[in-house]
């Protein structure tokens, strides 16, 4: 899915739309975002030292993973954070890197989906964690 694809899965719209891209692939989610350098969220996270904030991380990563959960309600419905779990920052991601955000479905129950997403930039993990959603029609 391209940018205009991923808008007619996604409520994003820029800015906070955070993904380039994405696709799934044999039951995983793999999203990509390229970090520009002039993206809000780089203007004062840090002057001079500009590093992708961790809750920036943590929604890409959510963006990504809805792309597991399209068609899992009838209609039109939204996917909405309801929980982060064992999140862990392990590399920073700075302008110029290309994160590819990768998510599984571990189990469902009702609206709720537990998800488990990881981020990597070149082949090294930079962030990952358990994700859970609500899937709301309306």
């Amino acid at each position: 899915m391209n940018k205009e694809e991923l808008k007619q899965l996604l409520p994003h719209r820029e800015p906070m739309l955070l993904l380039d891209e994405a696709e799934r692939v044999d039951g995983q989610a793999i999203g990509k975002y390229t970090v520009r350098g002039d993206e809000f969220f780089l203007q004062g996270h840090f002057p001079g030292n500009p590093v992708v904030p961790g809750v920036i991380l943590c929604e890409m990563m959510g963006q990504s993973s809805c792309v597991l959960l399209d068609g899992m309600a009838e209609g039109n419905a939204t996917p909405y954070f309801t929980g982060l779990n064992n999140i862990k920052f392990k590399n920073k991601v700075l302008p110029g890197d290309t994160i590819v955000l990768k998510s599984e479905l571990l189990r469902s129950k009702g609206p709720f989906y537990f998800i488990k997403a990881a981020g990597y930039v070149n082949e090294k993990l930079c962030v990952s964690g358990e994700l859970s959603f609500a899937v709301i029609k309306g």
